[in-house]
C-alpha cells in the first residue's frame, strides 16, 4: 500500500505546484507585501496624479487651439469665462494665511482602543466631518482660497471617508491631513477658535488618553494651485412615466 501511496502523493503535489505556478503567472498568490494600507493609498494617489497631469496637458492644448479661433462671439464668451476663473478656483493664488494639520492618534492608542470595548474607536481617527468642520470654519473666517493635501478646494470638492482613508475629488489620501487657507491669518485663527465642531476635535486632541493630532500655524505665504480636475457635475435623472412603463 505504501509503495503505491507515496508515488501518488508525489504526483498530486507536483500537479498542485504546476497549477499554482500557472494561476499566479509568476506573482505571489498571497500578496502579503500589499498589506500596508497607507502604501496602497499613496500608490493610488500617485497614479491619479499622473493621469491628472496628462489631462491637464491635453486641456492646455485644447485651450491653445480654442484661443486661435477667430470669432467675435467665441472671444466674448472666453472673456466672460476668464472673469469667472479666479472666483471658481481655476487660477493659482498666493498670500498670507493659515495651516492646519489633523492626524489620527498613535498606533499604540489605536490598538488599545480596539482591545477595549469601553473606548469609542471613532474618537481616535480623523473623519470627513472633522476636515469639513475646519474647511467650513475657514470659509466663514474669510478664506480666499484653500487646499486640502495640496489639492485646490472648489465648490464641487467632495470629502468622504473610505475605510481608514479620506477621499478627496475621488482620490484616497492617508493621514495626516493638511489644510491650508489664504486670508487674514488672525481672522482665520479666530474663526477656528469660535467653531463648535472644530472645538470638539480640539478637546479630543488635548486629552492624553486619546491624543488626536491638531496643529495650527500662521503662515506668511500660502500657495494654492489652480484647480485642474473635472468641472462637470453628474447627477441622476428620474425616469419619466412613459419610459418607466
Amino acid at each position: 500500500m505504501w509503495r503505491l501511496g507515496t508515488p501518488l502523493v508525489v504526483v498530486v503535489c507536483g500537479a498542485l505546484f504546476v497549477v499554482s505556478a500557472s494561476s499566479s503567472d509568476g506573482t505571489d498568490l498571497r500578496p502579503g507585501r500589499y498589506t500596508d494600507l497607507a502604501s496602497l493609498v499613496q500608490n493610488e494617489s500617485d497614479d491619479y496624479a499622473l493621469l491628472q497631469q496628462q489631462a491637464a496637458d491635453l486641456k492646455t492644448e485644447v485651450d491653445a487651439l480654442s484661443a486661435s479661433v477667430v470669432d467675435k462671439t467665441v472671444r466674448r464668451i472666453r472673456r466672460e469665462a476668464d472673469d469667472l476663473r479666479r472666483p471658481a478656483g481655476l487660477t493659482a493664488a498666493r498670500g498670507p494665511g493659515i495651516r492646519v494639520v489633523l492626524s489620527d492618534a498613535s498606533v499604540d492608542k489605536l490598538e488599545a482602543a480596539l482591545n477595549d470595548p469601553d473606548l469609542e474607536i471613532d474618537r481616535f481617527v480623523v473623519h470627513q466631518q472633522d476636515i469639513q468642520a475646519v474647511v467650513n470654519a475657514l470659509w466663514a473666517g474669510g478664506a480666499e482660497a484653500m487646499t486640502i493635501q495640496g489639492q485646490r478646494v472648489v465648490s464641487t470638492t467632495g470629502i468622504k471617508c473610505t475605510g481608514s482613508a479620506v477621499t478627496l475629488q475621488g482620490v484616497p489620501y492617508p493621514q495626516p491631513y493638511v489644510i491650508e487657507a489664504i486670508g487674514d491669518p488672525l481672522q482665520l485663527a479666530s474663526a477656528l477658535d469660535a467653531d463648535t465642531d472644530v472645538g470638539y476635535f480640539r478637546v479630543d486632541a488635548s486629552l492624553p488618553e486619546i491624543g488626536l493630532g491638531y496643529e495650527m500655524e500662521l503662515e506668511e505665504e500660502v500657495e494654492a494651485p489652480a484647480f485642474d480636475g473635472l468641472l462637470d457635475i453628474g447627477y441622476a435623472v428620474p425616469l419619466t412615466q412613459g419610459a418607466a412603463g
